[in-house]
Formats: structure tokens, C-alpha cells, sequence
């Protein structure tokens, strides 16, 4: 019987069940049949949608970098983020994946105003000097770490990074820690598989 799951991950969980050092890992937090696994990650230090699955078949579609699929982030970036800096994220940038050289593919991005999302704990440092702003950057890839990498590229590094959809499927009122099973069939739907 195959089970799926979305779940938004609050910051400082691990995209893994078990605990590592002082680090929680997501059975901390839900409670789901054994044999499933989360697809994709997400860092520790970032939050938002994570996929839960034991059908193999959804992870290796997902997965396949030739798939494509469409991955949304709320990025809070250090620094009034300029235009130069949004159109170059936009085109691509050169970044260092494991120690080789990477040139992301083109994305679509935007300055946003603050998005409402729930709060943070522990929130975002706050620094009277240094202005903050937010841009919406859509992804087709999901290189380890790439929104940190690519933002750091541009010269405004990230502060708080929120994967806020996959495909069709969004985590518009989830809080942090929720967990929704579906049907295969709404969560094929969604996920455009």
C-alpha cells in the first residue's frame, strides 16, 4: 500500500527521520508508516514543502533531472536586491556545487514584497543597518544548496529560504509541522507526473 504525504518542514529538521547530533529529524515532528522517505531535501536551516513517499516509481520521476519540475522559493536575501542582481539570477549563474564549477539553468525570478508566511523560530537576526528584501525564484533543478549558492553569487546572501511549491502542489495554509496525506491520484495531479 503506497502512502503520500506533504509536509511542511519547519526550520532546524533535518530532511531525514532520524536525529543527528543535536539536530531533529522529522519523525521528532510526524509520525508515518516506516518504509517511507522523503523525496528531495531540504536543509536543516531551510523550511517549506517536502514531499513523503514510499512509491519508488514518484521518487525516480521526481527525481530525474530531465523531468524538470517546477520548484518554487520564498528567498529573503541580506541588502536591497537590484534588478541587475534579479535578472542575473534569472539568466544563470556560475556557482560551486561539491567543489566543481556549475552554471544553473536559466529561472524565472522577481523582487516581491514580504510574503505572508508563519514565523520563524528562532526568526531571522535583525540588523537596523542592513535593509533586508525578498525575491520569488522559480527553479526547474535542485543542486545541493543551489538558492544559497546562487544568491551569494549575485552578491545578497540568503537569510530565509521557504520552498513554497512543487508542480501545483503549494504550502498555502500549512504551518510548520503539518502533515497531509493524499490520494496517489491528487498527488500525481499535482506534482504533473
Amino acid at each position: 500500500m503506497y502512502s503520500y504525504y506533504a509536509i511542511y518542514k519547519p526550520y532546524n529538521v533535518l530532511s531525514q527521520f532520524t536525529d543527528e547530533g543535536s539536530k531533529k529529524g522529522l519523525k521528532s515532528i510526524i509520525s508515518v508508516p516506516t518504509d517511507c522517505y522523503p523525496v528531495g531535501r531540504l536543509d536543516s536551516d531551510s523550511e517549506g514543502l517536502l514531499l513523503i513517499t514510499n512509491d519508488k516509481s514518484v521518487n525516480t520521476r521526481l527525481l530525474d533531472p530531465r523531468s524538470q519540475h517546477k520548484r518554487i522559493y520564498l528567498v529573503q536575501v541580506e541588502g536591497d536586491i537590484t534588478q541587475e542582481a534579479v535578472d542575473q539570477l534569472a539568466k544563470g549563474v556560475d556557482i560551486k556545487i561539491d567543489g566543481k564549477m556549475y552554471s544553473t539553468l536559466a529561472a524565472k525570478c522577481e523582487k516581491i514584497d514580504e510574503p505572508v508566511l508563519p514565523p520563524r523560530n528562532p526568526p531571522v537576526r535583525f540588523r537596523k543597518t542592513v535593509p533586508t528584501s525578498w525575491i520569488r525564484l522559480q527553479l526547474v533543478e535542485g543542486k545541493n544548496r543551489q538558492v544559497r549558492h546562487m544568491t551569494a553569487a549575485v552578491g545578497f546572501p540568503t537569510l530565509r529560504l521557504v520552498r513554497s511549491q512543487i508542480g501545483k502542489l503549494d504550502i498555502s495554509n500549512m504551518q510548520p509541522g503539518d502533515l497531509i496525506e493524499m490520494e496517489k491520484a491528487e498527488f500525481v495531479r499535482k506534482l504533473g507526473l
